[in-house]
């Protein structure tokens, strides 16, 4: 039985391992890494299953700069699982929990650069239906989504979402989670 639970101190050399080998890269291990170092505010959750770190997801703050004035809500990246532990239901466990979590903290919206057929089952949208954009320039649309938490909060709000200075680093090459 797997437990989905909150980042320790102790899980942070398992988190960057997760990672790594879930994206066959660092770029995002030193993405997480930068972000708990400087960002206060963080999610961040992890799968254990047999005492084992199988998963991990991260959310951190993004702002949608709209005319004037700017609103504060989360991003989602990165998710991964181990390569071994896919397609049992992690990934949802943590999408599930850090939305529930999310919601009880009354964010008003979630952002993620990711894919088009994995994150509409958590009721994800295209961003661009709430004329919201990404920073980054050549992101495909479908690939862009958000999901209202506080549909209130959200009223009348587009414009462009900025994530932290930390998913700009030298080698964060691929952002899709």
């Amino acid at each position: 039985m797997i437990e989905v639970r909150q980042e320790r101190q102790e899980d942070i050399r398992a988190v960057r391992e997760v990672n790594t080998r879930a994206f066959g890269q660092t770029a995002e291990a030193s993405i997480v890494d930068a972000l708990r170092e400087h960002c206060p505010g963080l999610l961040s959750l992890v799968v254990v299953d047999s005492g084992q770190i199988v998963g991990h997801i991260l959310f951190s703050p993004v702002v949608i700069e709209c005319e004037g004035r700017n609103v504060s809500g989360m991003g989602l990246a990165p998710m991964s699982v181990l390569p071994e532990c896919q397609r049992r239901g992690i990934g949802s466990a943590l999408v599930n929990t850090g939305i529930d979590m999310l919601r009880e903290r009354r964010c008003p919206f979630v952002i993620v650069l990711g894919h088009s057929g994995y994150y509409p089952r958590f009721g994800f949208e295209r961003a661009s239906h709430y004329a919201i954009r990404s920073q980054w320039e050549g992101i495909p649309d479908d690939a862009f989504m958000v999901l209202m938490l506080d549909r209130t909060a959200m009223q009348n709000i587009s414009g462009v979402a900025r994530y932290r200075d930390e998913f700009n680093l030298p080698e964060a090459s691929c952002r899709e989670s």
